[in-house]
């Protein structure tokens, strides 16, 4: 169906950047602002405020550039178990690092990245020296003595003091990272800590999209961010502080609501003056709310997040990733809001084709897998694996066969392009696996545009699959999922396996 706008990007930017200026002005023009969420690709906003621009926090820093330094965290520990992103697969020492190169696109520097409660891991000691030799200023900071209860601790030369100073020349200073856990209110507390040993009152804000603290508990964008957060054991609770301090409602979520009281002990302790904030929602300069045009689009593109969320935590629990709280945590939320996996429409087509590969007696292993895509116009393509290519090669170019108008009897693949891919993975690579992946599959029909036009004429039509829903009756292999994430469409998939085997290249 044609995406509807919900949410007006322009308006929230405007919102946004004043908001920001405004509390720089409070503080006598020193500001650490800790932005929480992701600075960029935040896609699970846009997935849920449609309108929402995935890089809007950058366009807001691009707007205030000539104000503003940026600080980058990574925690040690996610570098030495090699965490990694979700959505772009990748680890989040390499999504540091991409960070860093997509900010400098948008003419934007890195003042400085910080290891938080660094203990001397090697892998950890590997990428502070890539990025030193590389010209990057890199601080370590470890444990902070006395966090988190022993105020007088923390705030000494034994606690904030033992982290190194951060010069930092402008008036605001944004601290990032590459997720939940990066360090980095430490990092602002400890530079605040060295900031008015030095004379300056620095103070602390806090920008984080979710939850939004001016609609319902219970509205479903809010309800969506409990199950992308599920694995976090993350709830979103009336700021009982707020309600006393102000006698009116503001959501926020548990952990900045649990560690208010020690963290306002500490900005205390820190200024030697009462603190200017009543309630952790005080402390955020959140606008999201404000962009809100259209309250049922949202709520519905809410909806569906929610049941992406239980899709994917399914998967991960048969991957081992997660365990089964988070699965029932995620379908409880759905039952919440009387969500079913039937409300979304690709997944009862996808497990049809499915059925009926199996009824047609095809597929690769004995194991048949089906897909579906739910076009713009609200067009429900299919697709089914064979010995020639997995379900999901098969989707993506019966997708654009019918974006580009082509007949059903026209291949757009030249067979003599699929069998030199099909024996170059059999007899060079040593690949058990015959059929395309969906990565494959795509270099195939680009190889195969140069002298077919309806190939030409199909893979134009490849970037109208952006932001469709999909869906697969399987997990998808890496080359599946890859080609996926990179047209931008949005997946998920039943929890179950596509292959017999255990390793699945």
């Amino acid at each position: 169906m044609p995406v509807k706008k919900g949410f007006d990007n322009d308006l929230y930017l405007s919102k946004q950047s004043e908001a920001i200026r405004e509390r720089v002005s409070r503080f006598n023009n020193k500001l650490y602002l800790e932005f929480g969420g992701k600075l960029m690709y935040d896609y699970h906003a846009s997935r849920v405020l449609p309108g929402f621009e995935p890089n809007v926090k950058m366009q807001l820093l691009r707007k205030l550039r000539d104000e503003a330094n940026i600080i980058l965290c990574i925690y040690a520990g996610d570098i030495e178990r090699k965490k990694v992103r979700a959505d772009f697969g990748i680890t989040y020492d390499a999504d540091a690092m991409k960070l860093i190169d997509d900010i400098r696109e948008w003419d934007i520097d890195i003042s400085a990245v910080v290891i938080t409660r660094f203990e001397d891991q090697p892998a950890a000691t590997i990428f502070k020296n890539r990025l030193e030799n590389r010209g990057l200023r890199v601080y370590t900071h470890r444990y902070t003595k006395g966090y988190p209860t022993d105020v007088d601790t923390i705030v000494s030369e034994e606690g904030y003091g033992a982290n190194d100073y951060i010069d930092t020349g402008k008036r605001l200073v944004v601290v990032t990272g590459p997720g939940p856990g990066s360090g980095k209110l430490a990092t602002c507390m400890s530079q605040l800590y060295h900031e008015h040993q030095r004379g300056i009152e620095a103070g602390y804000a806090k920008f984080e999209t979710f939850p939004i603290w001016n609609i319902p508990l219970k509205h479903p964008v809010n309800v969506a961010y409990e199950s992308a957060t599920a694995d976090l054991r993350d709830y979103n609770e009336i700021d009982p502080f707020h309600l006393e301090a102000y006698g009116t409602t503001a959501i926020n979520y548990n952990r900045d609501v649990e560690c208010f009281p020690v963290l306002k002990r500490i900005l205390q302790k820190i200024s030697g003056a009462e603190s200017l904030y009543q309630s952790p929602t005080d402390m955020g300069v959140n606008c999201a709310g404000f962009g809100i045009v259209d309250d049922q689009v949202v709520r519905e593109a809410a909806g569906q997040e929610i049941i992406r969320r239980y899709f994917r935590y399914r998967c991960e629990h048969l991957l081992g990733f997660v365990d089964s709280d988070t699965v029932q945590r995620a379908e409880l939320l759905m039952n919440e809001l009387q969500l079913k996996p039937g409300d979304r429409r690709v997944i009862e087509p996808a497990r049809q084709a499915a059925l009926a590969a199996q009824q047609a007696g095809k597929g690769n292993e004995g194991i048949c897998c089906g897909a579906a895509i739910e076009l713009s116009d609200g067009t429900i393509v299919t697709g089914k694996n064979s010995p020639l290519m997995h379900a999901a090669s098969s989707l993506i170019l019966n997708a654009v066969k019918h974006l580009a108008a082509l007949p059903d009897s026209i291949h757009l693949l030249a067979p003599s392009v699929t069998e030199s891919i099909g024996t170059f993975k059999r007899e060079i690579l040593g690949s058990r696996q015959m059929s395309l992946n969906l990565e494959e599959t795509l270099i195939a029909l680009s190889i195969s545009a140069t002298t077919n036009p309806s190939a030409e004429a199909a893979m134009r039509q490849l970037t109208a699959l952006k932001e469709c829903d999909v869906h697969l009756t399987h997990i998808p292999t890496p080359g599946d999922e890859d080609g996926l994430r990179k047209l931008g469409v949005h997946l998920t998939s039943d929890p179950t396996f596509s292959s017999k085997h255990l390793y699945i290249a």
